[in-house]
């Protein structure tokens, strides 16, 4: 699961990069668009204009990749939650990329909005860590898988 999610990012990432100058907008829908964004912070930009934001959100993420790659090979896990942080780690590996190899910026591309309101735009790494976090806390609320 995780090389098809990262390339999945990566080629997303590079068509709006090549595709799309920065800070351009294409409108998909009423609802939806295509931007060409950068993000130095965390989550919604999170201590995006801050220097330190840089690398708090170089570090934590790279201790949660470390953390997240040794549990799934350490441990025997139940499937649902083996996919679902595969999931997380597959997102986290994408937006790690970026910021290693773009100076330290994640490219977000989505934008969703509703007339004057608007969500923080993201990306398929994004999309594949909030999928794998929600799934992982479904299975572990609802779903009791027999240990492998």
């Amino acid at each position: 699961m995780i090389p098809p999610v990262f390339f999945l990012d990566r080629w997303t990432k590079l068509l709006v990069r090549d595709g799309l100058p920065f800070g351009g907008q294409v409108r998909v829908s009423s609802w939806l668009s295509i931007v060409h964004w950068r993000n130095t912070g965390g989550l919604f930009g999170l201590m995006s204009q801050h220097e330190a934001g840089r690398y708090i959100f170089f570090v934590i993420p790279l201790a949660i990749i470390a953390g997240l790659a040794y549990y799934l090979v350490a441990y025997r896990l139940p499937n649902w939650s083996r996919f679902s942080l595969a999931f997380v780690l597959s997102g986290a590996l994408g937006n790690m990329y970026d910021r290693i190899f773009f100076d330290g910026s994640v490219l977000d591309f989505l934008l969703v909005s509703y007339k004057s309101y608007y969500w923080p735009a993201f990306n398929v790494a994004d999309m594949s860590i909030t999928f794998g976090i929600g799934l992982w806390l479904t299975t572990q609320l609802f779903i009791k898988e027999a240990r492998p």
